[in-house]
């Protein structure tokens, strides 16, 4: 059944915008004047066209992204309708009618109407790989397979909502200094720019000897002042540069992966939170019923981390040629010996599922609790610099005064 994009107007003359399911344009418009509703433009939108759709990104599809958040509802309502006994197609009706987010209520209606002509819901979502990603939809193709789609999508929810609240306590942590960072940095270029000026030229009037390191301030002080604009360019053209490099060609990510993972801190961080996504993803796909293989070659998209997917594409290949899956990533030192250690006995014992779940609890515990650690030293040490930026400041101001009184004494 077609999709139709709708806007109208109401009895009381409001504008109304919407989707509706009709065989015609006619029927369309006969069920929205059933409902009171008059249609000012109706328009079809053809799933046929759901790849291009999914790609196109316009200005105002920016500002219509679908949430993580909004996912994991969405998911974890259907689960709940199909394991009330509701037909598929009545569960995705309820969601359309109910979904509040303007694009992923298109997206259920288009969805609603692949199934409904045949198609099953893995291939109906794999249209839309914005919102469902290969992982979502090799699960979701799982469950079907195995009859347990309602049990499939309660773990998609539960680990939607785990990565969601990881990332929520990161944000958390790091929000507060990355906004004394922000106002710190703009108090400083103000004075350096703005104040520092004003009292230097007091002096310049008196030509008065100056020390060194007021000197030096003036210097920065004017430089900034002129040539702020230019430094500001040469900023963003840098980070420019260097992101389209680091991202759109392949040497540019493996060496951001690599530095990544050098950086002093911030780096075992980084790898612990790679493998904890390895861990937890893996375990997610092998409980759902999805092949190691298969499973494996998924994984290596979600780890963020160029030289870690190398990894887990050359284990994939031994674990295809007869080698356990443990031997296979043992050969290299980017997973920890006890997460190795840990899929070796759940291998053996026939519970790898839980093993790699127990390995990614630890790890996203760890990272919290680093994280937390952090960010309670990153506090003092940015008000430290803070303030020595500050003295220097007021030092170099302080000094020729001093001066001027020893002079009048």
């Amino acid at each position: 059944m077609p999709v139709y994009e709708y806007r109208a107007l109401n009895v009381k003359g409001n504008k109304l915008k919407g989707i509706i399911n009709a065989d015609s344009i006619l029927a369309a418009r006969q069920k929205l004047r059933e409902t009171d509703v008059f249609p000012i433009e109706l328009r079809e939108t053809s799933a046929k066209e759901k790849e291009e759709v999914s790609t196109k990104k316009s200005v105002s599809t920016l500002f219509k992204r679908v949430s993580l958040r909004e996912t994991s509802a969405m998911t974890r309502q259907l689960a709940t309708l199909l394991s009330g006994g509701l037909p598929l197609i009545s569960s995705l009706t309820a969601l359309v009618s109910q979904t509040a987010n303007s694009q992923l209520k298109k997206t259920l209606a288009q969805i609603k109407e692949e199934v409904n002509e045949g198609n099953s819901l893995a291939q109906s979502i794999s249209y839309y790989p914005k919102i469902f990603p290969s992982f979502y939809v090799n699960m979701v193709r799982a469950g079907e397979a195995s009859g347990t789609l309602d049990i499939v999508l309660e773990r998609l929810a539960d680990f939607n909502e785990r990565r969601q609240i990881l990332r929520g306590k990161i944000n958390a942590a790091l929000a507060y200094p990355i906004f004394m960072f922000l106002i710190g940095s703009a108090v400083l270029f103000f004075l350096t720019t703005f104040i520092v000026p004003k009292i230097t030229g007091i002096f310049n009037e008196m030509h008065q000897t100056l020390p060194g390191i007021t000197i030096f301030l003036i210097i920065v002080s004017n430089f900034l002042k002129s040539f702020w604009l230019i430094i500001v360019l040469f900023i963003i053209t840098v980070f420019l540069g260097l992101r389209y490099a680091f991202t759109k060609t392949l040497r540019g990510q493996y060496i951001r992966d690599r530095i990544k993972l050098k950086m002093p801190l911030v780096g075992p961080l980084l790898h612990k939170m790679a493998v904890a996504r390895f861990s937890r993803t893996l375990g997610t796909l092998l409980q759902s019923g999805v092949p190691l293989l298969t499973a494996l070659s998924i994984v290596r998209n979600v780890v963020n981390n160029r030289l870690i997917a190398d990894v887990i594409q050359e284990a994939g290949k031994e674990v295809e040629e007869g080698q356990s899956l443990s031997g296979a990533l043992s050969k290299s030192s980017l997973f920890p010996p006890m997460t190795i250690q840990m899929i070796s006995v759940g291998e053996q014992s026939g519970t790898l599922e839980a093993m790699l779940s127990k390995v990614a609890d630890s790890y996203e515990n760890e990272v919290e609790s680093n994280i937390m650690a952090m960010t309670s030293m990153l506090e003092p040490v940015m008000i430290l610099v803070m303030g020595l930026f500050v003295g220097f400041i007021v030092i170099s101001i302080l000094l020729p005064i001093f001066e001027m009184n020893q002079l009048i004494k």
